[in-house]
């Protein structure tokens, strides 16, 4: 057992760090290889993936607040780490539309931080999001809605690779022939994008677009492209290791078209949470 420190047992799943964090109440940021987990008090506060679209563009693109109102909040609290209050103090934007866009937010970067369990790699005491406490959730929630997706996944289709690897397109229907969103993921696929960067194509959610992928994929539509193999020279060069850097997150716009919103999963999400 170790406590709130930087200091970490070495290859500690990230899940149950998580919840040794969440018993003792521990306030930071906890660093994994595929993004970052804030808690305040043993609650989780916020989640950055880097495969995931942030706040700022789930709310712009929504049409929920104006761009010029997102970064003028950045610029007022996000030092204070009060972006999130600042939006709501200013008149920008209602308490309830900012924490159903968080909770959405939070549980796609979740999936993806949490989604192989790999080892949790740093914990920094004290850390804080700049957009700061919107509505925290229980560490059990977070855990059990990315198991949840998890399953969700592997009954549509069951290889992984389809969330990471460059994609491609398999002769078959013409697009016009799927459902609408399913038919405008279709059309982006050329071989060369991956599902994150998809995603940020579409303005949509990268949940919403793994979906509608693996269940191209089920359909025999598209298919992950295979790495090259290099060819081997008669003195390679001895490989580095991968640098793991660490690095307060920021937002970035990435101007795109809006995606249909999915209020009604929010809502009930943000239901059960009042529940408990």
């Amino acid at each position: 057992m170790t406590t709130p420190t930087g200091t970490l047992r070495t290859g500690e799943p990230a899940s149950a760090r998580l919840g040794t964090l969440a018993e003792e109440g521990a306030t930071g940021a906890l660093s994994t290889e595929t993004g970052i987990v804030y808690l305040a008090a043993g609650h989780v506060v916020h989640v950055e993936s880097a495969v995931t679209s942030d706040l700022g563009d789930l709310l712009t693109h929504s049409g929920a607040l104006a761009p010029d109102g997102w970064w003028e909040a950045i610029d007022q609290a996000g030092r204070r780490c009060r972006v999130g209050r600042q939006l709501v103090d200013s008149g920008h934007l209602a308490a309830g539309a900012l924490e159903l866009c968080h909770l959405g937010a939070l549980f796609d970067a979740a999936y993806f931080v949490l989604a192989h369990d790999g080892p949790a790699l740093r914990f920094r005491p004290g850390a804080a999001h700049w957009l700061g406490a919107v509505r925290p959730v229980p560490v059990d929630t977070v855990l059990r809605e990315s198991r949840r997706r998890r399953e969700l996944l592997h009954r549509i289709w069951p290889e992984p690779a389809v969330d990471r690897a460059p994609l491609a397109r398999v002769p078959g229907p013409d697009a016009a022939d799927l459902p609408v969103r399913r038919g405008r993921t279709l059309a982006q696929v050329d071989g060369v994008r991956t599902a994150a960067q998809i995603a940020t194509a579409l303005a949509c959610r990268t949940f919403h677009t793994l979906v509608e992928l693996r269940r191209l994929a089920a359909a025999g539509l598209v298919t992950p492209v295979a790495p090259l193999v290099p060819v081997p020279t008669s003195a390679p060069a001895p490989a580095s290791a991968p640098a793991t850097v660490f690095a307060e997150p920021g937002p970035s716009p990435r101007p795109a078209a809006p995606d249909e919103p999915d209020t009604a999963l929010l809502r009930r999400l943000l239901h059960a949470l009042e529940a408990l």
